[in-house]
């Protein structure tokens, strides 16, 4: 009988005495551990973010529109590493302005035929000098406006059924002419007129002093024998270059490109009718290098004379 359940006795317990004091409780909060993962997923975060920025920014630099650039008015531009001017033109010709009325000077009797105050003055001593030596200049056409070069190019063709293209080899169109300039000039020969604005003036008398002594008087030959712009030959046809006015005005057609002439295709056809079938007919022989030579030599320069046939019959026509 367990006395324990009675009042006033103490009961008897078979209980150890350690159980005899209660355990204490005690409420502790759950404490998680911090995960070692987050810090590196921050890293890796910020690393993506980073790379994000970085994508976007090179984008945008690939991606941005290029600056447009203006076209200058001459266009300088460079090929092959060379510096060559790309110069505006006409079917070859190079525009220029009209000189003022006030700087022409009269180079005839008459008055008719000027030049700007500079070309008219050493024009002048240039026919005086040729005098001496009993060489006759004869000035066949000086300053001419925009108006009369219209005359010349449009109602000419017209008259005489000519397509532009062969029209613009023995006349420049209107404000395309280098007389436009007041430097320019076209020269014939006192003894022989027949020959004035010829090809055949380059036999004369005259054409060969000029080829001696122009440049003594600054001035040149405008349209030699296979000239850039492809106009045809013009031994009448001399300009002033003896100040820097005219430097400038004439100087780009030095270093024109020519965009388009019939004119470049023809001596390039003649040689290559020949050379194909002469070297290949001798492979084994000692003279492999003789009939290469002989096309290249003379083919240039026949076809380029042909194209001046027509220029005799067109006065004041010049460019």
């Amino acid at each position: 009988m367990n006395n324990g359940d009675l009042p006033g006795k103490p009961g008897n317990f078979s209980v150890s005495p350690d159980d005899d004091i209660p355990e204490a409780l005690r409420d502790t909060p759950d404490i998680k551990r911090r995960s070692p993962i987050k810090p590196i997923w921050v890293i890796v975060g910020l690393l993506g973010i980073g790379a994000i920025a970085a994508v976007i920014s090179l984008s945008l630099s690939v991606f941005k529109p290029k600056p447009i650039q203006k076209p200058t008015p001459a266009g300088s531009q460079t090929q092959s590493g060379t510096n060559i001017e790309k110069v505006d033109n006409l079917l070859g010709h190079l525009p220029y302005q009209e000189a003022p009325a006030s700087e022409l000077k009269p180079i005839t009797a008459n008055g008719q035929i000027q030049l700007r105050a500079a070309a008219a003055e050493k024009f002048k001593a240039m026919s005086a000098a040729a005098g001496r030596e009993g060489v006759i200049l004869v000035p066949i056409s000086g300053f001419r406006s925009v108006a009369d070069q219209k005359h010349l190019f449009f109602d000419v063709k017209a008259q005489r059924g000519q397509v532009t293209t062969k029209r613009a080899e023995v006349s420049a169109p209107p404000g395309y002419s280098e007389h436009h300039t007041g430097y320019a000039v076209d020269i014939g020969d006192g003894k022989t007129p027949a020959t004035n604005l010829s090809p055949t003036f380059e036999n004369t008398t005259v054409f060969k002093w000029l080829e001696k002594n122009a440049a003594y008087y600054s001035f040149e030959i405008s349209f030699p024998k296979d000239n850039a712009q492809g106009v045809s030959y013009e031994p009448w046809h001399w300009r002033f270059v003896g100040d820097t006015d005219s430097l400038k005005t004439f100087y780009r057609a030095k270093n024109l490109i020519r965009t388009a002439s019939p004119a470049p295709t023809e001596p390039s056809a003649t040689p290559t009718s020949t050379t194909p079938t002469e070297p290949l007919a001798t492979p084994t022989s000692t003279a492999p290098t003789e009939p290469l030579a002989t096309p290249t030599s003379t083919a240039p320069t026949e076809p380029l004379a042909t194209p001046t046939s027509t220029a005799p019959t067109e006065p004041s026509v010049t460019p």
